[in-house]
C-alpha cells in the first residue's frame, strides 16, 4: 500500500491538491487529505504535478528498419529507455520488416514487458497486404491472443502493398468482428505515406460501408499538409488521427506548431488527435527517385519533449497530456487507463517545476525515483 500526498493532480483535467492512497495496481481513493494507513509508504509530491502515464500507441518494440539492408536493421527497445520517456502502456507493431522481424518475437518481446512491471499490447500484420498473422486471419488473432489489439497496414506509401477501399473495408470488418467477439477494442492502425492518395482510399471505404470512422487510426498525420487537411475532415467524421513526435530541433519546433494549427481549428480536435513516439522504427531518407539515401530511428524520449515544446508554445498542460493519455486509452477501449481516477491503474507520473519527469510509477509499483530507473529488463 502506497500514499501519495499533496499532489497537484491531472487526471489529466485538473483536480487541485490531493492524496492518492494505492492498493496493489490499482487507485483505490483520491481526496484532499487521507487519515490513517500508517502502514502505508508514504510519497511526498509537495511541489510536483502527478499525470498519468504515457500510452505509446505506435512503437517498434522489436526494432523496426532494414530499407538499406540487413546492416541498418535498427535494435530492439529497451525498458529502462521507455520508463524514463515516462510510458506504462505500450502497444508494439511491425514496420516495413514483416519477414525478419517476425509476429512471434513482437509477442515474446510484449510478453517480456508485461513480465517486468508495464502494460503492453500488439498489432498483427505490417506494411504488406495480405497481412501477416499468427492464426491465418486478423478475427482469429483479435479473439485469440489476449495481446492482439488490431492489425496495421500501409495506405499512400511506396513501401505498401497499396491497399484500396475493398482492402480497407475487409480488414475494418475482422477487427470490428473480432474484437466484438474477444470483448475488447480493435482497429485498424494506417501508416501514412506522402502518396498523393492520402486518405482518399480510406474515406472511400467509410463511404462504401457501415464501418464507424474510429475502426481505423491513420499515423504519421503530420507528413504533409494534404494529410492534415484530410485528417482535420477524419476526425469531423468520428475517427482520431496519430501524430508522431519530434525528439530534437528543429523537427521539434516544427512538429509542436503542426499541432497547434490543428488543435486551433475546431475545439473538438483536441480530443480526437493522439500523439505516438515510432519509436525504434526507421527514419529512411528517400531522393527524387525514391532511393533510400540515409536511415536513422527516434527513441520515446520524443513524447514527453513535444509536450513540453506544446506547453511552451502555450498549450494548457491538461490539453498536451490529453494526447499521451486518456485519448490513446479510448483508442485501445481502456477503461482504466489513461487518467487518474479510483478504480484506474495506477500508472502515473511525477513533474517537477520545469516539467520534467522525477519519478514514474506503474500499476502500483516505483518504476524511477527521482531520476533514478528501478525498473529494467533483466539484461540491461
Amino acid at each position: 500500500m502506497k500514499l501519495v500526498r499533496n499532489a497537484e493532480v491531472l487526471s489529466p483535467e485538473p483536480l487541485g491538491k490531493k492524496d492518492i492512497l494505492i492498493e496493489g495496481t490499482k487507485i483505490a481513493w483520491i481526496a484532499e487529505r487521507i487519515h490513517g494507513y500508517e502502514e502505508a509508504e508514504v510519497i511526498d509530491a509537495s511541489g510536483l504535478t502527478l499525470v498519468p502515464g504515457y500510452i505509446d500507441l505506435h512503437e517498434h518494440i522489436t526494432g523496426g528498419g532494414g530499407e538499406q539492408g540487413f546492416a541498418s536493421r535498427v535494435p530492439e527497445a529497451s525498458l529502462s529507455l521507455l520508463i524514463q520517456s515516462g510510458v506504462t502502456t505500450v502497444l508494439g507493431l511491425l514496420g516495413t520488416d514483416g519477414i525478419t522481424r517476425s509476429l512471434e518475437n513482437l509477442l515474446a518481446k510484449a510478453r517480456e514487458f508485461q513480465e517486468n512491471g508495464i502494460t503492453a499490447y500488439i498489432l498483427s500484420g505490417s506494411y504488406g497486404y495480405p497481412p501477416v498473422t499468427f492464426t491465418g486471419s486478423v478475427e482469429r488473432d483479435l479473439v485469440l491472443i489476449p495481446e492482439v489489439r488490431g492489425v496495421k497496414t500501409a495506405v499512400s506509401d511506396h513501401r505498401s502493398s497499396d491497399p484500396q477501399s475493398k482492402e480497407l473495408i475487409a480488414l475494418g470488418t475482422a477487427v470490428r468482428r473480432g474484437a466484438m467477439l474477444a470483448g475488447k477494442g480493435g482497429f485498424v492502425t494506417m501508416h501514412m505515406g506522402s502518396g498523393r492518395k492520402g486518405l482518399d482510399p480510406l474515406f472511400k471505404a467509410l463511404a462504401e460501408s457501415d464501418l464507424p470512422a474510429y475502426t481505423f487510426l491513420p499515423t504519421h498525420m503530420l507528413r504533409t499538409e494534404h494529410l492534415m487537411e484530410q485528417g482535420l475532415q477524419f476526425i469531423s467524421m468520428g475517427g482520431y488521427m496519430d501524430c508522431t513526435a519530434e525528439g530534437e530541433e528543429p523537427g521539434l519546433s516544427e512538429t509542436a506548431d503542426k499541432l497547434l494549427k490543428l488543435i486551433s481549428s475546431d475545439k473538438d480536435v483536441i480530443h480526437h488527435l493522439t500523439l505516438s513516439s515510432d519509436a525504434f522504427g526507421s527514419m529512411p531518407k528517400f531522393n527524387e527517385h525514391m532511393e533510400c539515401i540515409g536511415l536513422t530511428y527516434s527513441g520515446p524520449q520524443s513524447l514527453h519533449e513535444t509536450m513540453k515544446a506544446l506547453v511552451n508554445k502555450g498549450l494548457a498542460l491538461p490539453d498536451a497530456i490529453r494526447l499521451l493519455t486518456i485519448n490513446p486509452a479510448k483508442v485501445l477501449h481502456l477503461s482504466g487507463k489513461g487518467r487518474i481516477a479510483e478504480g484506474c491503474d495506477a500508472d502515473f507520473l511525477l513533474l517537477n517545476e520545469k516539467l520534467n519527469i522525477t519519478s514514474v510509477y506503474a500499476k502500483g509499483r516505483c518504476a524511477m525515483d527521482h531520476g533514478n530507473v528501478l525498473m529494467k529488463g533483466r539484461f540491461e
